[in-house]
């Protein structure tokens, strides 16, 4: 199902990453850091079991989760979600929930498009955002 996410993947690029991460909350010079950073995102899926990984050289940060269950993470940036992982017509959605009143909910999804690239959308109230990633 999702192998073609299996591997090792680099940032190429971002759009609009930062006015992302200020809708999400994030605080300025998180966001600046996070600019300046080229994560190299890793999957690995056995069944409905994944495992995510972003390594980058400030943080690294590992999310073991299972499609279709509700599990409670802590982003890179600090924040407690409730999050949930679907599959569906090869993208791996990701919902994440916000644990607290003054946050917001957030929406992913991550796709290899026809050139082998892995997209990532994303949206929180409107505000869209995309990383592209080629393999490693």
């Amino acid at each position: 199902m999702g192998e073609k996410f299996v591997g090792k993947w680099n940032l190429e690029s971002s759009e609009n990453f930062d006015d992302f991460l200020k809708e999400i909350g994030v605080s300025y010079l998180t966001r600046k850091a996070g600019a300046c950073i080229k994560p190299v995102l890793e999957f690995e899926v056995n069944g409905n079991k994944w495992k995510m990984t972003s390594t980058s050289t400030f943080i690294t940060i590992s999310w073991e989760f299972e499609l279709g269950q509700e599990k409670e993470v802590k982003t890179a940036d600090g924040r407690v979600v409730k999050t949930t992982f679907t599959f569906v017509d090869g993208k791996l959605i990701e919902n994440q929930k916000k644990t607290k009143a003054e946050e917001k909910d957030s929406y992913y999804e991550r796709y290899v498009d026809a050139d082998g690239k892995l997209m990532i959308t994303m949206d929180c109230d409107g505000v869209k955002a995309k990383r592209v990633y080629i393999k490693a």
